[in-house]
């Protein structure tokens, strides 16, 4: 029996493959034009009657089923109300591993979710609130919260800056050093399970000398990582090479938590979460103009560049400039949605 997989967004054809279950032929594969799967799709209704390559950005975009979902279509169906009390379970979790981050309980966590659904605000509120004193009286923080690109030796001093016991190191979307030996390499060090944490730079630097650095130190605090890759499907797809054994090391020292909005209906229940908990009130929208915000996004979910709080944000600007003529919409299909959609 072939394993079933879920492609959560993808390409066939040049038209969107959203949520869709497949037979699975062959794994993730990056070619000349990019990533891709081969898949079955000889039961699926509106595919070719064969084996077909669906166009993927990378090994997170589908994962695997337990076998049981039906050919052609999503998990089965929950009420709108029971996923969203585990969407807001998963993030209320979020809330308690951030905290035990702070008092060191938690030393290194995982945070793995699409791009623009809270990830990053639900970890720094907490990290926020707990050092709001802190903050008024003009004192360090014992956090920092890192974005972007960064070198091993970048990694190193940023580990030796947030040392100390109770603070936290929060690296968001700096997914390159997943892929570096020798940043790997630190991290395990600063996340081991033994009761002494040494991180040692072996090589000579004038970075580290000029920075008042030292060659060793005890790591004592916590690091969280916030990104959009999944890990499990990295690790049973695609082409990892020598960084696969330190990536499953960093994995087995870490707290993993995938909120798991893999799908489209996922990340609308989302959407629509937060919209009715407030997240629109600077607005100042009647609850009408909310729910026009939040059915024009679901109306046109697959042409939207992406599916995500901040899209509310962008229609809500759009939709405040022009709400009576109807041009907010115009302006959204020219600014907000994928090319020729």
């Amino acid at each position: 029996m072939k394993q079933v997989v879920r492609v959560l967004e993808g390409e066939y054809g040049g038209k969107t493959v959203m949520d869709t279950a497949f037979p699975l032929v062959k794994p993730f594969k990056m070619g000349k034009n990019g990533g891709f799967i081969t898949v079955d799709a000889t039961e699926v209704k509106g595919f070719p009657n064969r084996e077909i390559r669906v166009k993927l950005k990378s090994a997170s975009d589908y994962v695997s089923t337990d076998g049981t979902v039906p050919v052609g279509e999503d998990k089965p169906k929950q009420t709108d109300e029971e996923r969203i009390k585990e969407i807001q379970e998963r993030f209320e979790i979020l809330d308690e591993m951030t905290e035990a981050s702070i008092e060191g309980t938690v030393r290194g966590m995982i945070v793995s979710g699409p791009p623009g659904v809270g990830k990053s605000y639900g970890v720094e509120n907490v990290l926020e609130q707990h050092n709001m004193f802190d903050r008024l009286g003009d004192r360090p923080l014992k956090y920092e919260v890192v974005k972007g690109a960064m070198t091993p030796i970048g990694l190193y001093c940023l580990l030796y800056k947030n040392a100390d016991k109770g603070r936290v190191l929060v690296l968001d979307d700096c997914d390159g050093i997943l892929f570096d030996e020798l940043a790997l390499n630190l991290l395990k060090g600063a996340l081991d399970s033994g009761k002494r944490r040494k991180i040692n730079w072996n090589a000579d630097s004038h970075k580290l000398r000029n920075e008042g650095v030292p060659d060793s130190f005890d790591f004592e605090g916590s690091v969280i990582f916030i990104t959009n890759l999944k890990f499990d499907a990295m690790l049973n797809g695609g082409r990892l090479g020598k960084v696969r054994d330190h990536l499953e090391a960093i994995l087995s020292r870490c707290h993993y938590l995938d909120l798991t909005l893999d799908t489209m209906r996922d990340k609308m229940l989302r959407i629509k979460q937060i919209v009715q908990d407030g997240m629109l009130e600077s607005y100042n929208f009647s609850e009408e103009e909310k729910n026009t915000v939040v059915k024009f996004i679901d109306d046109n979910r697959a042409k939207l560049r992406e599916v995500s709080l901040r899209m509310v944000l962008k229609i809500a600007d759009l939709y405040k400039m022009a709400p009576n003529d109807g041009r907010w919409m115009r302006l959204a299909e020219t600014t907000c949605m994928k090319r020729g959609a």
